[in-house]
């Protein structure tokens, strides 16, 4: 017997005759054995790896015989097939003229086979629109993956009959992006998918409550990154920013405030103290809020807080 042949040792089950959790499986005779006292607990156990050895990441790709992952983003999870464009055989051949309208006619019903009914529609297109709005903001497939999921179970509690399926798609994307930790506002969500604003508010409430959804708030440190980089204020007056943010939060300044509101009023802070040439309108302009909400926050951090240009 090899290392290669036995498993590592498992401590969830225990042996019946001695009562030790020190057991290997060894694949190669197909038993389970008891490392203390030897005993053969089970003798018929199956291998569910491999049939064939691999000794790269590469070799293991070509002899794996899975298949691609299911897929979320797909209507039918990457399950169906497609027949190529080219009208070629396997052989990488042209085929005859002849055959040419059998392969179309073929392609056509492969194509309509794939969206059987109106459900297959609604989705593949909601689907569709979650992609496009999420390339728009440039999300991660994560999230893309997440609002799928989202979208599937509005549809199976029938949540989409006589509301936008373009709402309900940004909506779930909205959702997903809370989730992952994305800093995506509302208006970010109707600009990218070509909404009103209330439309996808109105959408997000429905989902939240219909499917017993608890979206976490957003942090005003993720707000300082977002406006930062969009501002291009320099790193450091970034880190002032947050150091900022840590002491307004023990000293409980962050509670009951917009996220927002807050993290533009702490960045706005660190700019002056750094030298950076930024306003309160740019800033307003970017956080898509008010100035007189920034200087609402302003001035209760500079009650509150003392500022050095050592933070």
């Amino acid at each position: 017997m090899t290392s290669r042949d036995i498993s590592a040792v498992n401590e969830e089950r225990h042996c019946p005759e001695c009562g030790s959790g020190r057991l290997v499986w060894d694949y190669q005779v197909s038993e389970v054995v008891c490392v203390v006292c030897g005993f053969v607990v089970d003798g018929n156990i199956v291998d569910e790896g491999p049939e064939w050895r691999a000794f790269d990441e590469e070799e293991w790709e070509k002899k794996a015989r899975a298949g691609a992952p299911l897929r979320f983003t797909i209507h039918d999870k990457g399950l169906s097939t497609n027949i190529d464009k080219r009208d070629r055989d396997a052989y990488g051949k042209s085929v005859a003229s002849a055959q040419k309208d059998q392969l179309y006619r073929i392609r056509r019903w492969q194509k309509l086979a794939r969206v059987a009914d109106s459900t297959e529609r609604n989705l593949a297109f909601a689907l569709s629109e979650v992609a496009k709005t999420a390339e728009n903001l440039s999300l991660p497939p994560n999230i893309v993956e997440t609002a799928a999921l989202i979208y599937r179970k509005s549809l199976k509690k029938n949540l989409i009959r006589g509301r936008s399926m373009k709402g309900m798609s940004a909506a779930a994307l909205y959702i997903a992006c809370r989730q992952c930790g994305q800093v995506r506002t509302l208006d970010d969500i109707a600009v990218a998918s070509n909404l009103t604003k209330k439309t996808v508010s109105r959408s997000y409430r429905i989902l939240a409550e219909e499917l017993n959804y608890t979206v976490p708030l957003s942090r005003p440190m993720q707000h300082v990154l977002k406006l930062s980089n969009h501002l291009e204020i320099g790193g450091k007056a970034c880190e002032i920013a947050q150091d900022i943010l840590k002491a307004a939060a023990d000293l409980k300044l962050t509670s009951g405030r917009s996220p927002r509101g807050i993290a533009a009023a702490a960045l706005y802070v660190a700019a002056v103290l750094w030298g950076e040439q930024v306003t309160q309108r740019e800033i307003s302009q970017a956080a898509h809020i008010t100035e007189v909400t920034i200087r609402n926050r302003y001035k209760e951090l500079t009650e509150h807080l003392t500022f050095t240009t050592t933070l």
